[in-house]
């Protein structure tokens, strides 16, 4: 064994059985899972009732007006399929619009920065398609908690407390909302929403009523019935008017939103094939090139030419090439990703790759270094270490909300997996629509969400704003695979740090012989020498964040080599969440982040 031996003692153990698997961002989601594949629903019905479920206990990190990237396989066909609930650009938004508007970049808070909501059709299309269950069982679990209460996070209440001005003196409907009567809520007091729940309840009512007209007479038809009335009806209604008022945005201006109803109704999700990866006798799925999914990808190609002991995040060598590969690959993201015809095939091909690997040295690099593919020009993004009007305040290295008081947001997003003793798997990350992205719509109990931020407005980039056109999402699950057939569904939050830390995982996992729960709870490091989704969209050259349990040795090291080192704390990177299952013998396993002491997995 080349890599260093994982801790003899780990926060929780990887949790075996054979009946049925669920991970989360948070325990009541995944409680939730476990409870509906004890009532016999699928992992699809399982993962669809904890994702509703996360939108009401996990307010800060996802909404129903956000967003949603998810994997699976289904028992009758391994094939893994990508969920696409990644909404585009509104009819209206145009990159000339918003330059007239003053804006150098698209706000990251304010309905400027809204995309069409695409999760909440998307977990509809996934229940009509492959679930078991009526949209009324899947739906009880978030509707209890929104109706009945439940206790909220310490974190939720960190982060309205951190933007408790710009509610209070710019965002009223959102300081309604989040504190009645001036008062921020206390860590585990009952909170309830139950505007979304009536949302909810409407959706339901919506399948009904066709069944009672005679229109909808089967489980599929009632919750086509409900994708209807989510993108034609009260939700499309109260958003599009409510985003027109004008309102304050992160750069300290006050706009007014352009989505429209009809760019609700001109929206629905879909399947999308995965793009994969053989590495070391593994298949590694993921979304294509309208997400990041990619440069998970071409970092595996490229660190799969070097021996194990240079594949070790927890060495010196190890960390130094796994970041040098990771500027390369996450280059090619900025420079060639988005909503277009990427080549992907290229920037994933042997010749290309090798290329690539000979540019790591023995020095960290700090310059923007994309590659080149006959027949496609790089775009070289604006690389600003400093954003004037004043960015968010950095956090270094955090899943969590990292959230400033203009309401910024940055990696903020939750992640869930779910399989069962039948062989269904899904990996989903919900995302968006967090109650610090826009003002709350006050009929609704939920605002819309920022994932436009991801969009240049400068021209030539496969990223640049352009109505109809999905921003290039962070949002990125994985499943792996092994002779065809899915073993294990992973992911994280993070914004740009998902495929880092996941890649960490599949190191140690797939190359060091880690158990799942050794590797999650292993120390973690990612680069931030790349052009950050997030706005205000800055970068730090030769950056790397790493957390303190890395060790002193291995940290000095990486700083000789000329890596800008922040220091992230002992426990600080990575919300990792898996679950697995080993064909031959069907045993199932989870494991989950203890980081933060809010995830959990379970299962028997």
């Amino acid at each position: 064994m080349t890599f260093t031996p994982p801790p003899a003692v780990t926060t929780r153990p990887t949790l075996t059985g054979t009946f049925g698997m669920s991970a989360s961002t948070h325990w009541l989601a995944a409680a939730t899972a476990q409870a509906v594949l004890e009532r016999g629903g699928n992992a699809l019905d399982a993962a669809l009732a904890a994702a509703f479920v996360l939108h009401v206990v996990e307010p800060h990190l996802n909404g129903p007006g956000g967003d949603l990237v998810a994997l699976f396989a289904t028992a009758d066909d391994p094939t893994p399929v990508v969920l696409a609930g990644q909404g585009p650009a509104p009819a209206a938004a145009t990159r000339e619009h918003y330059l007239a508007e003053g804006l150098e970049l698209v706000p990251g808070a304010g309905a400027l920065a809204a995309a069409v909501p695409g999760a909440v059709d998307a977990w509809l299309l996934l229940l009509k398609d492959h679930g078991t269950w009526e949209l009324a069982d899947v739906l009880a679990f978030a509707i209890g908690y929104a109706e009945d209460g439940h206790p909220v996070l310490e974190r939720v209440c960190a982060t309205i407390r951190t933007v408790a001005g710009l509610f209070a003196e710019h965002w009223p409907s959102s300081a309604e909302r989040w504190m009645p009567g001036g008062r921020i809520p206390e860590p585990g007091e009952l909170i309830r929403n139950p505007a979304y729940a009536a949302v909810l309840r409407g959706l339901i009512a919506a399948g009904d009523e066709a069944t009672s007209r005679g229109g909808a007479t089967t489980r599929e038809e009632r919750v086509e019935a409900a994708r209807t009335e989510w993108a034609t009806g009260l939700v499309a209604r109260e958003a599009a008017a409510f985003a027109r008022i004008p309102h304050r945005h992160s750069p300290g201006t006050d706009h007014a939103g352009v989505i429209a109803e009809s760019d609700f109704a001109a929206f629905r999700a879909t399947y999308d094939p995965a793009t994969t990866l053989e590495f070391r006798g593994w298949t590694i799925a993921k979304t294509g090139a309208w997400g990041q999914g990619p440069a998970l990808l071409e970092t595996l190609a490229i660190l799969d030419g070097f021996d194990d002991d240079r594949l070790d995040p927890s060495t010196e060598l190890g960390a130094h090439t796994i970041l040098e590969a990771q500027k390369l690959a996450y280059a090619d993201r900025d420079a060639y990703f988005g909503d277009a015809r990427v080549p992907v095939d290229e920037l994933l091909a042997p010749g290309y790759i090798a290329a690539r690997r000979s540019l790591i040295g023995e020095r960290a690099s700090a310059e923007f270094r994309p590659g080149r593919i006959a027949g496609a020009e790089p775009f070289l993004p604006p690389l600003r270490t400093a954003y004037e009007p004043p960015a968010a305040e950095a956090i270094a290295g955090t899943g969590e909300p990292t959230v400033a008081r203009d309401g910024t947001t940055r990696g903020d997003t939750c992640h869930l997996d779910v399989v069962d003793r039948w062989g269904n798997i899904v990996s989903a990350t919900p995302s968006g629509g967090w109650l610090q992205s826009s003002p709350t719509i006050p009929a609704l109990g939920f605002c819309l969400g920022t994932r436009l931020q991801m969009t240049w407005l400068e021209e030539g980039s496969a990223s640049t704003l352009a109505p109809g056109k999905r921003p290039r999402t962070t949002l990125t699950p994985t499943l792996v695979l092994r002779d065809g057939v899915p073993v294990t569904a992973l992911g994280s939050p993070g914004g740009d740090q998902q495929d880092q830390w996941q890649l960490l995982y599949l190191l140690r996992t797939l190359v060091g012989g880690y158990t799942p729960q050794q590797a999650i709870d292993a120390p973690a490091l990612h680069t931030t020498s790349l052009a950050e989704s997030f706005w205000p969209r800055t970068w730090v050259p030769a950056g790397a964040v790493v957390e303190s349990r890395l060790g002193e040795e291995v940290i000095a090291g990486l700083e000789a080599r000329g890596h800008v080192v922040t220091r992230a704390g002992g426990w600080t990177l990575g919300r990792l969440s898996s679950v697995g299952r080993d064909p031959e013998t069907g045993v199932l396993s989870a494991a989950a982040n203890p980081r933060g002491m809010q995830g959990y997995a379970a299962g028997r």
